[in-house]
């Protein structure tokens, strides 16, 4: 792979060609803010907060939209960059709600975040004219709050990149511009498959998750990495869990076979643990009724089961159909006893064609 050294902020850095400046920083581990960047869709450059300065050029550019050049030299934290990043988050939280203390999406907010850094309380175009949508909860499982979008692009992109579905897309111009459906109707109304990419890529509170809200603040949350039940895929996410209770569920990046990617059943199908009629422990017949049991009680009761018709009728008596709802692995473990402990193959799945 042929490589570019340039030079960013005086630290020489080698990056492949056709890099942008902003991942030849990330490669460099220098950290340029971000609000319309994500590694998993197409570069947009809309945010202008990861702005640098180039030198030679007077202006500054977006880092994320930038490509590399030989010898180029950058500067991500001049007087001048940070002056406008400054006033580019002011002119963001001019038209914001300024309600983080009861945004659900506090601590995985990255405009409040760079607020933080960069000093920016309140701002000083606050004067104007003020959205006021109506908040979009339609959607069974998303919570939609315009009033809180930055127009960063990210759930359009998502929506068309990462699902295929173009369910959204920028309506208007001006001032009354957004990223919204078609027609500008609710998402329940819309074309929306309930996948929830736009809530996993949006940065900052406009695109939430119903089941989470007032569950808990992000810093409260545990999250436990878990394989999806719902089918072989094998799709990785994290459970979000508060005092030992399962509320929601959150994408992870680094999941080997899906990344970010969930279907509406691997996002949002998580409350059937909870439900009432859920079996939560073994039940054996007795005198007619099911009574709960032990796991170690119903096990010892299906081996003895089994051998008894394995002895009595001959292997070919059993058979044992599998499901698409379960693992690769598991899947794999009910061949293994039909075939190596039951002697027969008498096994099929439900997904064979």
């Amino acid at each position: 792979m042929e490589m570019v050294n340039l030079y960013i902020n005086g630290k020489e850095v080698a990056a492949p060609t056709g890099s942008t400046v902003m991942q030849a920083a990330d490669l460099a581990g220098i950290e340029i803010p971000r609000l319309c960047y994500d590694p998993d869709l197409s570069a947009l450059g809309a945010c202008r907060l990861c702005v640098v300065e180039v030198k030679g050029n007077r202006l500054l550019p977006a880092s994320c939209v930038t490509p590399v050049m030989p010898g180029m030299e950058v500067f991500t934290e001049s007087p001048a960059v940070i002056e406008a990043r400054r006033t580019i988050l002011e002119l963001l939280v001019a038209n914001h709600p300024l309600d983080c203390m009861t945004c659900d999406k506090l601590g995985e907010c990255k405009l409040a975040d760079y607020c933080y850094q960069y000093g920016v309380k309140e701002s000083p175009f606050a004067g104007g004219e003020k959205h006021n949508y109506k908040c979009d909860d339609s959607n069974p499982f998303i919570i939609r709050d315009l009033n809180k979008c930055i127009l960063c692009g990210a759930c359009v992109r998502a929506c068309e990149e990462m699902t295929g579905q173009d369910n959204l897309s920028y309506l208007y111009r001006g001032f009354h511009r957004k990223a919204t459906t078609a027609g500008d109707v609710d998402y329940a109304e819309s074309d929306c498959v309930f996948c929830g990419q736009c809530v996993a890529v949006c940065p900052t509170g406009a695109l939430t998750e119903k089941t989470m809200a007032g569950q808990g603040r992000r810093w409260e949350i545990e999250r436990v990495r878990t394989t999806c039940p719902f089918c072989g895929t094998g799709c990785n996410f994290d459970l979000a869990v508060k005092n030992g209770q399962v509320i929601g569920v959150l994408s992870n990046p680094d999941s080997p076979v899906n990344g970010r990617s969930l279907c509406v059943k691997g996002r949002f199908g998580w409350d059937f643990i909870y439900n009432e009629k859920r079996l939560t422990t073994p039940l054996i017949k007795k005198n007619g009724q099911f009574e709960a049991a032990s796991w170690n009680e119903a096990l010892d009761l299906i081996a003895q089961k089994f051998n008894a018709i394995k002895d009595e009728y001959g292997p070919d008596s059993f058979a044992a159909l599998s499901s698409a709802r379960c693992t690769n692995e598991e899947n794999y473990l009910v061949q293994k006893l039909t075939r190596a402990y039951m002697g027969t193959n008498n096994v099929d799945h439900c997904a064979r064609t």
